[in-house]
């Protein structure tokens, strides 16, 4: 089996409710759920809330969401609560739940690449970065040639000394992990780099973890702020995948 987990906490520190507010006649968490619900390679979608409201919003549009612990620091600890009590697991598809307008083919894309390179524990696809470089809501990632993750960062990195100009990559916000990786990801400690630069993967990276990427063509983005918020209410009308749910 392999299953999509959409973990969604109700306070947000820049957006009131921010899962419930709606778009284009639906709530953000709900947008997300259904447009995971359409990729084929899902065999289960479950939203992972930290409170009862998101969880009968959820219900209330025919989905399914379970009730998880407060004490979370961050979404992969609260999908990890829940995958655990999944059994026959494969991959575990961790879909924010902030994404109204994440590609169900961008999620399938990840779970196709890594059924095929099982030598990475986790997966994080990410895509060419032009804009917004210097924002640290945008996550940008270094690697290697083999595609393997050396670090995550809220700076411009990696610093272009030789003045190449060369291409910058951000995350896409779909990560794909072995449920063995989930398992110690959930018992590991929070890491010092990972405190410094608030990103929850680098304690993976920290404890010598595998992670991978692959360069994808995605369109959706995350709704941190105002800005974001307004940007998704002007284009979801439009959006073709809009259109299926």
């Amino acid at each position: 089996m392999i299953i999509g987990l959409i973990p969604s906490r109700l306070n947000s520190m820049r957006l009131k409710k921010k899962p419930l507010l709606e778009i284009d006649g639906l709530p953000i968490i709900i947008h997300t759920y259904k447009r995971a619900k359409l990729c084929k390679k899902l065999d289960d979608v479950i939203v992972c809330a930290d409170d009862l409201e998101i969880v009968n919003v959820v219900k209330k549009h025919g989905g399914k969401a379970i009730l998880t612990s407060k004490k979370h620091k961050n979404g992969t600890e609260r999908i990890a609560e829940v995958a655990k009590k999944i059994k026959s697991v494969k991959l575990v598809i961790d879909i924010q739940g902030d994404e109204p307008l994440v590609d169900p083919q961008d999620i399938d894309k990840v779970i196709k690449f890594h059924k095929k390179n099982k030598q990475f524990d986790i997966v994080v696809p990410c895509m060419e970065a032009r804009d917004n470089m210097k924002s640290k809501n945008l996550v940008k990632v270094v690697f290697s040639e083999n595609g393997k993750i050396l670090y995550f960062s809220r700076a411009q990195v990696p610093f272009d000394y030789k003045e190449k100009k060369i291409k910058y990559y951000r995350d896409l916000s779909i990560v794909s992990f072995l449920p063995s990786a989930l398992k110690k990801y959930s018992k590991m400690k929070t890491g010092s780099v990972e405190n410094i630069e608030g990103i929850e993967l680098i304690r993976a990276i920290e404890n010598n973890l595998k992670l991978g990427t692959f360069i994808a063509v995605g369109s959706g983005f995350a709704v941190d702020v105002n800005q974001d918020l307004m940007k998704a209410i002007d284009v979801m009308p439009k959006d073709k995948i809009r259109k299926l749910y």
